[in-house]
């Protein structure tokens, strides 16, 4: 497969140029929605504009828009857009609830991006995105990946962050990982399932302890 590096950064600053709604606080799938057009898109075009696939936010899109920065390292595009689809930054204060109007402790699988219900959430309790957020957070931003019994970290934090820590559970076995900025996918933790609490510490040199 061919891979032109400068096409795909081409691509990904049109995205945010024209998808990423900072006003809105959303990511919007595509934009203007498909209402005084000839062209017909096919089913999208039943939805009122700005509704799911015509306009709005359609959550899925937007995660997978955000693992393409992370994969490319931008850790700062990554960490801004990771609050912006994050739920829990639409119902902070009673303007934010008004607007939203839906529960803001789970995913929605899209947000409407069209007046006179900008910003509100639609269909939620959706397991497709939450499953994709899920991913985006613990894979992409995180940096945990495992093949078998082997995990290791390649985190795309913000520079401020020193480090994190998460509680991995192997089987029967719980360890509790600190990860430290600059953490190299090197640092392979070889998981044992021996019912003994670890404590583990991935460093930013080739060791771990």
């Amino acid at each position: 497969m061919l891979v032109y590096p400068d096409r795909i950064e081409s691509a990904m600053k049109s995205v945010d140029q024209y998808l990423v709604n900072r006003n809105k606080d959303l990511i919007q799938l595509l934009d203007p929605p498909f209402d005084k057009s000839d062209l017909n898109p096919g089913y999208i075009k039943g939805y009122v504009p700005g509704v799911r696939e015509n306009g709005g936010q359609y959550t899925h899109a937007a995660i997978w828009m955000v693992m393409a920065f992370a994969h490319m390292r931008d850790v700062d595009k990554t960490w801004e857009l990771i609050q912006l689809i994050n739920p829990i930054g639409h119902g902070e204060t009673a303007e934010q609830t008004e607007v939203y109007k839906v529960e803001p402790y789970v995913m929605a699988a899209d947000v409407y991006g069209v007046a006179p219900h900008t910003g509100r959430g639609g269909w939620t309790w959706y397991t497709g995105s939450a499953g994709w957020m899920y991913q985006l957070i613990v894979e992409s931003f995180l940096g945990l990946h495992r093949s078998g019994d082997t995990i290791w970290f390649d985190p795309c934090i913000p520079s401020e962050w020193q480090s994190f820590s998460i509680k991995y559970k192997y089987l029967d076995t719980v360890y509790n990982i600190t990860v430290h900025q600059g953490a190299s996918s090197e640092n392979k933790i070889k998981l044992v399932n021996d019912h003994i609490e670890h404590n583990v510490v991935v460093e930013s040199i080739n060791t771990f302890s």
